[in-house]
């Protein structure tokens, strides 16, 4: 529902997505006057959001829950199964428990923001004493990317796919019609919950990254070798997003992934957006600074970290990255943590990373550094 909106408040965020939602949900949860400002404010997600069991927050209700997969399994050159609980998100429901109520919604395109005020595309101006810039990253323009193809079958026939295990986080194998030289992809493939399963073949990354109808071919020839019949399939899923943040304008505080929430190793951001919403608002309620809040020296450190991991992942070829990630999902599951969920956690990020390095095969730890210092 949009609401007339009276202006200054304490807080204005601009977009809607799960980000943008969750900190406007939260902080009119806490009391804040809000306005959130949005193109589409009503527009049903319909994308696929999942997270380690162990990144959401306390206040997420079980009921968003759509599917638990306690040992999602990974194949590089062999099979790896993991110790650590994955949750596939009931995106309806999620965005149901974002609610808006007590939110001053306003429908339209923010063209530009300050420290304490949002132009729209009609010239009006709208205040606030901080301002929130959750519109995410637009895709393209050289920035590294990922892309996926999914499709959405009944759980049964998905089966064949899974050679037994619940759900594949990743498979890096090449029944995709690819060889060694190409650029990689792989299949993610998971329980949605209600008997249905998303299949899908995803390029975690690149600049730029495969193009859809390339990751469609690849999937089609994948599910044909495993006995699936395309035919059967369902909805249609795509995927195409940038991993790389964007430079907030002074003042204004960026969020999700336009303030550099999102892995860029991975493109998981949602749980991020989620479990770090409560700490910006309680500096938005008690004066605190929000940005140290959300990046203190440890996490801009390990941004820098990640972010020359996402440098080696750009370089990699279908062979080198089944290596990488045969030695990735080798180390213990409290490293393996770090890396992908520890945003703070420098110690953890930079022994796992080092003790990464050391187990590589000589070739690839020489790539690693031509790709680092080059």
């Amino acid at each position: 529902m949009v609401v007339p909106v009276s202006s200054p408040a304490d807080v204005l965020v601009a977009g809607l997505g799960p980000a943008g939602r969750a900190v406007a949900s939260r902080a009119a949860h806490a009391g804040l006057d809000v306005i959130a400002v949005d193109p589409r404010p009503s527009r049903k997600w319909t994308a696929t959001y999942a997270a380690w069991s162990d990144e959401l927050p306390p206040w997420l209700p079980e009921h968003v829950i759509a599917a638990k997969v306690e040992a999602p399994a990974v194949w590089t050159s062999r099979l790896h199964e993991l110790t650590r609980p994955y949750r596939v998100l009931d995106t309806t429901r999620l965005q149901e428990c974002l609610g808006l109520e007590g939110v001053s919604v306003v429908e339209g395109r923010v063209d530009a923001v300050d420290a304490h005020s949002a132009v729209l595309s009609t010239g009006e101006r709208l205040r606030a004493r901080h301002v929130i810039d959750a519109r995410g990253v637009p895709a393209g323009q050289g920035r590294a990317g990922q892309t996926a193809f999914g499709r959405v079958f009944d759980s049964a026939v998905a089966q064949s796919a899974l050679d037994g295990q619940q759900a594949w986080f990743m498979d890096w194998r090449r029944d995709n019609g690819t060889d060694s030289g190409d650029i990689p992809s792989f299949l993610y493939a998971m329980p949605l919950g209600g008997g249905l399963t998303l299949l899908e073949e995803t390029c975690l990354v690149g600049r730029p990254p495969l193009p859809l109808p390339e990751l469609q071919r690849r999937l089609e020839i994948r599910l044909a070798a495993r006995g699936i019949d395309w035919a059967d399939a369902g909805r249609i899923e795509n995927v195409r997003f940038a991993v790389e943040g964007l430079r907030s304008e002074p003042g204004v505080v960026g969020y999700g992934a336009r303030g550099g929430l999102m892995h860029p190793a991975t493109g998981y951001a949602v749980a991020t957006a989620l479990s770090t919403a409560d700490a910006l608002v309680g500096a938005l309620r008690h004066g605190s600074d929000p940005q140290q809040v959300l990046w203190p020296a440890s996490a801009r450190t390990v941004a820098r970290l990640r972010g020359l991991g996402l440098r080696v992942l750009l370089r990699l070829d279908a062979q080198s990255a089944a290596a990488f990630f045969d030695a990735f999902f080798d180390l213990p599951a409290e490293q393996q943590r770090a890396y992908l969920s520890g945003r703070a956690d420098l110690a953890g990020v930079a022994s796992t990373m080092w003790t990464l390095f050391r187990r590589l095969p000589g070739p690839l730890r020489s790539a690693i550094v031509r790709s680092v210092v080059t």
